[in-house]
């Protein structure tokens, strides 16, 4: 009974009827890619520069010289969660440059115990079945130089994919900006992410749905309506700065910084009525571009208490990452100490100039 329970709250939460515009919908495209950007706490936005800027800041991959791919793997709670992630990108000419990768966020085997008890009121186990949960992005980067010495920019096409076992699914569309600007070495980056919001439209299998409501008058926790339709991701803007230090001994040393703000009131340390701002920094201290050592403190929220009263969370992360002959391995460690609401997670990657295979 208690993963009866269970099961119904958790396609209650995903099945509660929908505002028009949800305050943390399509959330699976704000968690970050490759473990290095994790392990500078995700402020990537000004020096991004590889295949993994078609998420953080399509404008970065002018800086690919020939064409990159990149992979990524994640485990979120308790392995419960897999998150993974592919992208490949390739310079155009000396003035543009395209990408295009995938995000999958999943969860597999959920049991399905909409069915546990009969017609007669028996619990009947046989009746259990299991499904999967996935979210799904594509995105589709294209970056081009500006007229104007040391501006570029770049644009994302997305679509969206999110499915819930056989009840239902949905597409949708939006778009990214970025901006990039450098001089006396200083890194300036701007992200629009969703700029036009970003559309899902839902598609509820009602014979399914009927199943659940059907079961109502054997278990009245099992209470569903249908939800609405749509749903509305609203904007969110990323401004970066960043710059690197070279120093006399084969050493470096890449300080950033992030303000992500969102159109919305939540939790974040800066919270209006009309915006709300979450500040992050990074930095990762490099060794003759082979070896790198990197920390980042993000993801400063106000915490409720049980008592009422709230204090400041954050999230610290660490990692390392080898460079060699065109390849990058790289690990983070997120949330380090258990210091936010978020849980840990290990996350590795892998990037290849495949140019070392001409």
């Amino acid at each position: 009974m208690k993963k009866l329970i269970l099961f119904i709250f958790l396609i209650t939460c995903s099945f509660t009827k929908a505002q028009t515009i949800r305050k943390y919908s399509n959330e699976f495209m704000n968690i970050g890619v490759d473990a290095r950007a994790f392990g500078m706490a995700n402020t990537m936005v000004a020096h991004s520069g590889d295949v993994n800027s078609g998420y953080w800041n399509p404008t970065g991959l002018l800086k690919i010289e020939d064409s990159e791919a990149s992979l990524m793997h994640a485990n979120y709670f308790a392995n419960i969660a897999q998150y993974d992630y592919a992208a490949y990108a390739k310079k155009i000419d000396d003035r543009s440059a395209w990408g295009a990768s995938i995000i999958r966020f999943g969860v597999d085997d959920i049991l399905n115990t909409t069915q546990l008890i009969d017609a007669s009121g028996n619990v009947n186990y046989n009746r259990i079945s299991l499904f999967s949960t996935a979210d799904y992005g594509f995105t589709f980067s294209y970056a081009r130089k500006l007229p104007v010495q040391g501006f570029q920019y770049g644009a994302n096409a997305k679509i969206i994919r999110r499915i819930i076992g056989d009840f239902a699914s949905s597409w949708g569309f939006g778009f990214d900006l970025g901006l990039q600007f450098e001089k006396n070495d200083w890194q300036l980056g701007l992200m629009v992410r969703d700029i036009t919001t970003t559309y899902n439209i839902w598609n509820i299998n009602e014979k399914e749905f009927q199943k659940i409501k059907d079961a109502q008058t054997l278990n009245p926790l099992q209470n569903q309506d249908l939800p609405e339709s749509s749903e509305i991701t609203l904007p969110k803007v990323q401004f970066g700065v960043a710059k690197k230090y070279e120093f006399h001994n084969e050493t470096s040393l890449l300080a950033s910084a992030n303000l992500n703000m969102q159109f919305q009131q939540t939790n974040d340390l800066i919270s209006t009525s009309f915006a709300s701002i979450d500040p992050a920094i990074g930095a990762e201290f490099g060794y003759n571009n082979l070896a790198f050592l990197r920390a980042g403190f993000g993801n400063f929220q106000k915490i409720l208490q049980i008592d009422g009263s709230k204090k400041i969370g954050f999230q610290p992360n660490l990692g390392v990452g080898f460079q060699y002959k065109g390849i990058a391995i790289d690990y983070a460690l997120t949330d380090l100490g258990n210091q936010s609401a978020a849980l840990y997670s290990n996350v590795f990657s892998v990037k290849v100039d495949l140019s070392i295979f001409r």
